[in-house]
């Protein structure tokens, strides 16, 4: 059997510049400007960032090394469908915009989750921070462990080796230099990625015959397909999953998660706000087709000889260094910079996370413990929380090895979670007589029923009826096979970055009406969990807030709900007193304070200060 090349001197020297850069950027920061001596600069960098590079932050974020590695590998697998997610990235961006950007702006918060004490209580603020938490810290070792897992079975990168170093190198800049190197440093490794991924779609091109010829291929095997139609939710992607599905997963990404809220809310105005939100969405576009098209021409170049049935890979997301290692063998340093390419979408990632669970666990567990002290001990605070969840990201990494198939489920989460969090954050927003009562049921109860979907779905796939056996040739690129010893009894299931939480499971049906809509839910798409999980939260949080009386007598800072939803609706409920810092006012001059809100700086809304805004008095 053939060789696959191995990493160069050459390789490793441009993957540890930028590494190097990384850090260096990590220490400018700490030594620089006002040094990270206060929980703004640290956590929120002063809010004084512009639009660009937190775009480009929130686009590095998005392509963690996960998505670079399992999007070209589901566009091979499946055809250009994928691509209708881009849809998603443009309409999110209205309601986010329009709807809820304004009052988490307005409101001046660190944490996301502050905004649910003040519209809520304070079970239902910890009770969100607690699952946020949990989904990151998890996600984090998940996101760290599963590249460097793909990439040491390819190109014989150390796993253990680089697992330590990015961490140690992602906890370090993270620590030292706060939000300001996050930003900047993801600004750096959106450039990485963006060369990398261009590298890899020309070369390939290239060694393929040309475009046109990956075009021809493609098309001729029904490989380019763009609008499946079919209105079930069942199938994993069609044009209605991934554009309307999608469309609340990405809301549920950047209107209720903390990572994307405290970065766009690190920004000079609300109006740059919006603008980065604006510049997000075709960078993201851009990288999703760049994605799309190294899926087709790695599909070109293994049209006839698929490498996993070939026995040359154990899983589709070791696919892509696969093809880098053949393509770009003659070219010193391009595999190091494949490779820089995909771990810098790790590192913007778990950059992003470290910061965000500082800032949660800071604003939501500690800081009401810490009125007696100095901000210099508040940050110190900080940063140990940043240090602390760095230490817990490598040891998920640790834990991510041990849990082989069950990883799958916990990737799941990630996306499992934030349906029920777009939903609570939608009741406080736009459903004025909403109480804590329903929200903290509401909440509950979506995700249980988002569990309930996700586990089932895990369950069912792992017992659905083995696929049979492929046929595939006996040699192919120097490698010869037998397609028994793969595909026969004793072959394992292998972990796959690129299907996890994506596969619909092919459930045999068995008799009768209940147990097949049973099947039914378990087979729905993964891309409509997130608005399962909302309207669950919705519609059991306002019929439980009816049930209890809804918000009367309850005083509500108007700021809590969405400017659109006052506008629309003129005046709010009787009982709903809404009162500003200096008296209350009338509801027909709440338009004009929003338009005036950007110009004049507000006051950082917490609860148990500005007792007339946050105090909740309810009548009997």
């Amino acid at each position: 059997m053939a060789t696959v090349p191995q990493f160069s001197v050459a390789d490793y020297a441009v993957f540890t510049v930028s590494l190097l850069i990384s850090t260096g950027i990590g220490l400018y920061y700490a030594l620089t400007g006002g040094k990270q001596r206060t929980t703004q600069e640290f956590l929120m960098a002063d809010r004084k960032m512009s639009a660009v590079p937190v775009a480009m932050s929130l686009m590095a974020s998005f392509c963690s090394a996960i998505a670079l590695l399992g999007q070209p590998a589901e566009v091979y697998r499946n055809g250009s469908e994928y691509w209708m997610l881009g849809f998603a990235y443009f309409l999110m961006l209205p309601p986010v915009v329009f709807l809820y950007l304004p009052v988490f702006y307005q409101l001046k918060l660190t944490s996301c989750y502050e905004y649910l004490e003040l519209r809520f209580s304070k079970p239902v603020r910890l009770t969100a921070t607690f699952v946020y938490n949990i989904q990151m810290v998890l996600y984090m070792g998940i996101v760290l462990y599963a590249p460097a897992l793909a990439l040491n079975a390819v190109t014989g990168v150390d796993l253990w080796g680089t697992v330590l170093a990015l961490g140690v190198i992602c906890t370090f800049y993270t620590t030292v230099g706060g939000m300001k190197a996050v930003i900047w440093t993801d600004t750096f490794q959106t450039v990485v990625i963006l060369a990398g991924q261009l590298a890899v779609l020309i070369q390939g091109s290239i060694d393929v015959g040309g475009f046109h010829k990956v075009w021809d291929i493609a098309t001729s095997a029904k490989k380019v397909e763009f609008f499946d139609l079919d209105p079930s939710p069942l199938p994993r992607h069609s044009f209605w999953t991934l554009s309307v599905g999608g469309t609340f997963m990405m809301m549920a990404l950047y209107a209720a998660n903390q990572a994307t809220v405290q970065r766009y809310l690190s920004v000079k105005s609300e109006r740059a706000a919006k603008v980065t939100l604006l510049v997000t969405a075709p960078t993201l576009l851009f990288t999703l087709l760049l994605s799309c098209l190294i899926g087709l021409v790695m599909y070109a170049r293994y049209a006839d000889c698929d490498p996993k049935a070939m026995g040359r890979i154990d899983s589709y997301d070791q696919l892509l260094p696969l093809f880098v290692m053949e393509i770009m063998r003659s070219l010193p340093g391009m595999p190091g910079l494949f490779v820089a390419c995909i771990f810098s979408g790790a590192l913007s990632t778990i950059s992003s996370s470290l910061n965000s669970l500082a800032a949660v666990t800071l604003e939501d567990v500690i800081r009401p413990f810490t009125k007696n002290m100095s901000e210099t001990k508040i940050t110190w605070i900080s940063k140990g929380l940043a240090l602390t969840y760095g230490v817990f990201c490598i040891a998920m990494a640790w834990v991510a090895s041990q849990l082989g198939g069950v990883l799958q489920a916990a990737l799941s989460v990630f996306g499992l979670v934030g349906g029920p969090l777009l939903g609570l954050f939608s009741l406080g927003m736009f459903c004025p007589c909403a109480n804590s009562i329903g929200a903290f049921v509401g909440l509950l109860s979506g995700l249980a029923v988002s569990f309930w979907i996700g586990i089932g779905a895990f369950v069912s796939r792992y017992t659905a009826q083995t696929p049979p056996i492929p046929d595939v040739p006996q040699s192919c690129y120097g490698f010869t096979t037998n397609s028994t010893d793969i595909w026969g009894p004793n072959s394992t299931m292998q972990f796959s970055v690129s299907s996890l939480g994506t596969e619909t499971p092919n459930v045999t049906v068995s008799a009768g009406t209940e147990t097949q809509s049973v099947d039914n839910i378990y087979s729905l798409s993964y891309l409509w969990y997130s608005l399962v999980g909302a309207s669950v939260v919705l519609i059991i949080g306002l019929l439980v807030s009816v049930m209890s009386g809804c918000s009367r007598g309850r005083r509500l800072d108007p700021r809590t709900i969405s400017p659109v939803c006052r506008w629309m609706c003129q005046c709010l409920p009787e009982q709903v007193a809404l009162e500003r810092e200096h008296g209350t006012e009338e509801c027909h001059q709440l338009q004009a304070d929003d338009n005036n809100i950007q110009e004049q700086p507000n006051d950082v809304l917490k609860p148990g200060f500005n007792s007339s805004f946050a105090e909740v008095e309810t009548s009997l």
